[in-house]
């Protein structure tokens, strides 16, 4: 990790400096993730949804899988399970996942890549660790965000968006203390390649000993930052974070993070996911894999899962499993 870099990060265009007279956000609040198990028995680190931090709007989950180092036939995945009424961006930092869906579709998101898919009306997927991965063992490495869908997309039709790892959009920090990998949205004057149903900023900070990102953010969206590996401070009155910590700012017009001069991470730098988005204010009604509006629309979409309208598993899948297994 990280799977996207350079040689000299002094060549990439600079986020500007924000200006004395722009409000940094403050610290509303510092949470720590939860650990549990998904799928067929993988582990990942949930900040969020949490005791502390129940709504996060216009996210529903944020789930760090891994990083960890996976013995030969121990490498587990997520078999075939629905889903409906809002989007999964999967952004792979080490190895390689597999995905299957009930429309005939698929791909492979490899290190450095973002699939982006739009659950909407519903279909059925799964995700796995690459064969090689599962058969000789290896690093996996991977962040999975919920974006959810306003009530006027929940039907929308499903779709893809393969994001290779060359086309994120790559910009320093001011002094060119930090490399700032944009996923979606835009963040002083860049925008990343991802196209959104639901206004947001994603991106992925790698911060050097010592340094400090100050980047501009869109005023109206909401701002947190996750910490995947490394230690730093937060805002203006420095308070300390470290790995599977989430940092919730309140209003204004600037984000700052600093890294300590000592970092123990693969990397050597401070590593931060940045995000955050227009709220929908929207109620959230959630089952499982499914996120809707309503209870009564969360019956429906059981209903129809269960009577196969959200698609059915494709017959070259199906052979020595069933659904859910």
């Amino acid at each position: 990790m990280p799977a996207v870099t350079v040689d000299d990060i002094m060549v990439l265009p600079r986020l500007p400096r924000p200006d004395v007279t722009e409000t940094q956000r403050p610290v509303r609040r510092i949470t720590s993730a939860h650990r549990q198990q998904e799928g067929a028995g993988f582990e990942v680190t949930r900040p969020f949804p949490s005791v502390d931090l129940r709504s996060a709007d216009p996210f529903i989950l944020l789930d760090q899988m891994g990083p960890v180092a996976y013995e030969p036939y121990e490498a587990k995945g997520a078999p075939w399970h629905p889903h409906r009424g809002f989007e999964t961006v999967t952004y792979m930092l080490d190895g390689i996942m597999v995905h299957h869906d009930s429309q005939g579709g698929g791909g492979v998101i490899g290190e450095g890549d973002t699939q982006w898919m739009t659950a909407g009306s519903g279909m059925l997927h799964d995700e796995l660790p690459d064969e090689k991965l599962v058969i000789s063992g290896g690093t996996f490495h991977g962040i999975q965000l919920w974006v959810n869908l306003p009530r006027a997309k929940k039907f929308a039709t499903p779709r893809y968006q393969d994001l290779r790892a060359g086309e994120l959009t790559l910009v320093s920090s001011h002094d060119g203390g930090a490399l700032v990998r944009i996923i979606a949205g835009e963040l002083g004057g860049f925008t990343g390649p991802g196209s959104t149903q639901t206004p947001i900023a994603y991106a992925h900070a790698s911060i050097s000993p010592g340094a400090q990102l100050e980047t501009p953010w869109p005023q109206h969206f909401t701002a947190m930052a996750y910490v995947l590996a490394g230690s730093g401070t937060v805002g203006a009155d420095r308070r300390p974070i470290g790995p599977g910590q989430l940092v919730v700012f309140g209003a204004g017009d600037v984000i700052s993070l600093t890294a300590d001069t000592e970092q123990h991470t693969t990397t050597g730098d401070l590593e931060v996911l940045l995000l955050g988005g227009t709220p929908l204010r929207e109620p959230v009604v959630q089952y499982g894999p499914f996120v809707m509006n309503t209870k009564e629309e969360i019956i429906q979409a059981m209903e129809d899962f269960q009577a196969g309208r959200m698609g059915t598993v494709p017959a070259e899948h199906l052979t020595g499993r069933r659904l859910g297994e």
